[in-house]
């Protein structure tokens, strides 16, 4: 392991740790508050990315490890003593996916680490965004498959989004034209109908990996030209 490689697991270990403290010690009154607030936060690691020189370090040793710790933290753990308070709220394998995404974009996506980015970002703030507004401001809500979501909520994932993406870009050093604003709009306007159609809190697994899939699509593979 390079040095680089274990600056980052160290980062990506301490920052995880500190919101756990935060989430499950100081916000634990307000459940659905610390839930919201660890799943947008820990959205930060696409700007730790950058560090790692290894893929299957940041796969396997920096992100994988956590679909197991979530797991155990999850209502369906063995051991009753570690579940953690935030997953006594919402969707219990939430945070097992969002895992399982990082490790799967990480070593797919280790030498376009933009394209980790977008699909991190996607999920945490604009889908945590989505929902903190949406319960916040939202007057008439839908339910499809069984999940209650909010026209606002909706519009909430497709701003944040848009505007994490562009984020993104504008940290991995990609040049952003007029073109690429209105791929962008279309990928968070996809998401965003993923979001309102996918139930159980899955939208942490089908909401990155479309961005991912959409950006991967349009923007990298040549298969779209124009």
């Amino acid at each position: 392991m390079i040095q680089s490689d274990l600056l980052g697991v160290a980062f990506v270990y301490i920052y995880v740790a500190i919101l756990l403290i935060i989430t499950e010690k100081l916000l634990a009154k307000h459940p659905e508050i610390s839930r919201k607030v660890l799943h947008i936060m820990v959205g930060n690691v696409a700007f730790i990315l950058p560090i790692f020189v290894t893929k299957e370090i940041m796969a396997f040793i920096a992100a994988g490890p956590f679909i197991i710790f979530t797991f155990l933290m999850s209502p369906y753990t063995p051991i009753k003593s570690i579940r953690g308070k935030t997953s006594t709220v919402g969707h219990g394998m939430g945070l097992v996916y969002y895992s399982i995404t990082w490790t799967v974009l990480a070593y797919l996506f280790f030498d376009n680490m933009v394209v980790i980015a977008i699909g991190i970002l996607a999920m945490s703030y604009g889908d945590g965004f989505a929902s903190v507004i949406g319960l916040k401001f939202a007057k008439k809500k839908y339910n499809i498959f069984g999940d209650q979501k909010s026209y606002i909520g909706s519009a909430a994932m497709f701003i944040f989004t848009f505007i994490t993406m562009i984020v993104a870009l504008f940290y991995y050093n990609i040049s952003i034209t007029f073109y690429i604003l209105l791929v962008l709009s279309f990928i968070a306007l996809v998401v965003s109908s993923v979001e309102a159609l996918t139930p159980k809190g899955l939208d942490n697994l089908t909401v990155p990996f479309v961005a991912v899939f959409l950006y991967w699509l349009i923007l990298l593979s040549g298969i779209i030209c124009v």
